[in-house]
């Protein structure tokens, strides 16, 4: 089978009800590729809503945390890879990776029962080289550290030092929700508009190519930012028609609602808070690295989030946090205190006192009836 057949497959799969991939023509010029085109232009810088620009070369870390982490800001950062020595630079090439990862499968997506639909990365490039799909398969793979041949992208690259603390970490990758992911798509691939679990933020940094983004603030409602109201009945809500079709929709209809739209370029860094709604797709063929975090910047909304959404980790994790952050412990104890929250271990063992506290109260309740000339008498119970 050839890679044609295998990406065939891989998309029957990922979508098993459309039946033509390339229905809106968005990959051809004389349909509406000229459409997609346009979305390559430069920012506009008569936007209401701009997004900051600035380079770790010119601002230090305690400067980024009290202008933009503290204040959950969104914000492009420029230089890490350079200025940190990343080998992804020089390797992250879709010839290098075809190369070095050959028959070694990534996951581009998951079929209605969400099972993970895998394709080899040597299949995908020849897939990106000759691709018209409207809406393309897009690696986004969580599960490259799982084997020796995949975690050599581990060593290609590392947190940009602002983002180096997490103190999901603390509990163990078994035991953390997936949280890193290579990602490689080409040209009018992408991700429709949601928001990040768990109250985590996020770093991406792209190495090839450039990403259109959109984000909306905390509180916009799901119904906007969806295009709910703006969507007709035979159009696709994936990230090419998003960003073609559906946002200049929200724009026109909600004046008054903040978006912020602007093209992230190779070597840049995109801080997304907490909370913050947002959508991407690629307009070149790309190649990027993203990770969500948690640190001291964002740590009440995720332990907010963790605590109910992630019970038996959160546990284990207030456990953690007592013997090496008791600081943010005692935050985590005020939070459960002040919104009247019970663990779920501290549940157990209440649950668990009540019911034996029930059986010993039917238990003497019982020995009462039997002295007081019940069926079944003391003596026969020793015998």
């Amino acid at each position: 089978m050839g890679w044609e057949s295998k990406l065939k497959d891989a998309k029957k799969r990922h979508r098993p009800r459309l039946r033509d991939w390339e229905k809106d023509g968005f990959g051809f010029n004389r349909k509406r590729g000229s459409d997609f085109d346009l979305l390559s232009g430069r920012d506009d810088p008569n936007a209401r809503c701009q997004v900051e620009r600035i380079s770790c070369r010119d601002m230090s870390q305690e400067r980024f945390m009290e202008k933009f982490a503290y204040t959950n800001t969104p914000v492009v950062i420029d230089h890490f890879p350079q200025e940190e020595g990343w080998k992804a630079v020089s390797r992250w090439t879709p010839e290098r990776l075809k190369e070095d990862f050959r028959e070694r499968r990534f996951k581009c997506g998951e079929d209605d029962d969400g099972h993970t639909i895998r394709v080899g990365m040597r299949n995908f490039v020849k897939y990106m080289e000759n691709n018209r799909d409207d809406s393309p398969l897009y690696i986004f793979d969580s599960s490259f550290d799982d084997d020796r041949e995949a975690k050599r992208i581990l060593d290609d690259y590392r947190p940009p030092s602002w983002f180096a603390e997490d103190f999901f970490a603390m509990v163990g990758e078994n035991r953390r929700p997936p949280y890193r992911w290579f990602l490689m798509g080409p040209k009018r691939s992408g991700t429709c508009v949601h928001i990040d679990p768990l109250g985590t933020s996020a770093w991406n940094t792209v190495v090839r190519g450039r990403k259109l983004w959109v984000l909306f603030p905390p509180g916009t409602p799901k119904s906007v930012v969806k295009a709910k109201y703006e969507i007709k009945s035979h159009e696709d809500d994936e990230a090419t028609n998003y960003f073609i079709d559906l946002i200049p929709r929200v724009k026109a209809a909600y004046p008054d609602v903040d978006v912020y739209q602007f093209i992230q370029y190779p070597g840049e860094t995109l801080f997304v808070p907490g909370g913050w709604w947002h959508a991407v797709v690629n307009l070149d063929d790309t190649i990027a690295v993203t990770q969500n975090f948690c640190n001291r910047a964002n740590f009440e909304n995720v332990w907010r989030k963790t605590r109910s959404g992630r019970k038996k980790m959160a546990c284990k994790w207030l456990r953690l946090l007592k013997e090496k952050h008791p600081d943010l412990a005692e935050i985590a104890e005020l939070l459960n205190r002040q919104d009247g929250f019970v663990m779920a271990d501290e549940r157990e063992k209440k649950e668990g006192k009540d019911k034996k506290g029930k059986k010993q109260s039917k238990d003497k309740g019982s020995d009462k009836d039997e002295d007081d000339g019940g069926s079944v008498k003391k003596k026969d119970r020793r015998e």
